[in-house]
């Protein structure tokens, strides 16, 4: 019933399999719908005065293989002083965390305070992670390997200098600072 079928395959590290099937169904199906119905799907189209039953095409496309696509597509290995890291390099269009607010020290209100109420004003925007645990170098790597491609930190020079926060970008690992009422414009042209 099916008058022609083609997959598409994509290259998985363990081997070509298929992502999805497309299969161009003729009229079978809208004709034995109308026939178990005893209604008409007829289709008439008024340039040509026809009536006809239209043809279907079918796509049939697994979520979890697409994810796993996604996910080997994305992942990658490189060198950073010396250190292998592996990350996953999503674009951040479709990277499920958008960008990590780490507050330079968990111990000090003043830094926390500042990096909550960015913390807050991105959330309304994107998804957005938190994370004042552990050494900052430590949370970057967190951050990288599950594919946030920008880390914001609120530090000292922030609140004392007013001298606005550093934005690390996880594919090239270069850091830029930026006056907070910078950071969303900044944000939405990536």
């Amino acid at each position: 019933y099916a008058r022609a079928c083609t997959d598409i395959t994509f290259r998985f590290p363990f081997g070509t399999q298929e992502l999805m099937g497309i299969a161009a169904r003729g009229n079978y199906d809208l004709t034995q719908h109308s026939e178990g119905s005893g209604k008409t799907l007829d289709y008439f189209d008024d340039a040509t005065k026809e009536k006809y039953i239209p043809h279907c095409i079918e796509p049939s496309l697994g979520v979890d293989r697409l994810i796993l696509a996604l996910i080997c597509s994305a992942y990658a290995e490189d060198e950073i002083g010396g250190e292998k890291r592996n990350f996953l390099k999503f674009d951040p269009i479709v990277a499920p965390v958008k960008v990590s607010v780490l507050p330079l020290l968990k111990n000090k209100p003043e830094l926390v305070s500042v990096a909550r109420e960015l913390y807050d004003k991105l959330k309304m925007r994107w998804n957005v992670s938190w994370d004042a645990s552990g050494a900052i170098g430590r949370r970057y790597r967190r951050a990288d390997e599950v594919g946030t491609p920008f880390c914001i930190t609120i530090d000292f020079d922030t609140i004392e200098k007013n001298e606005g926060v550093t934005i690390r970008d996880r594919d090239t690992t270069e850091q830029i600072r930026l006056p907070l009422d910078e950071v969303i414009p900044y944000l939405e042209e990536k």
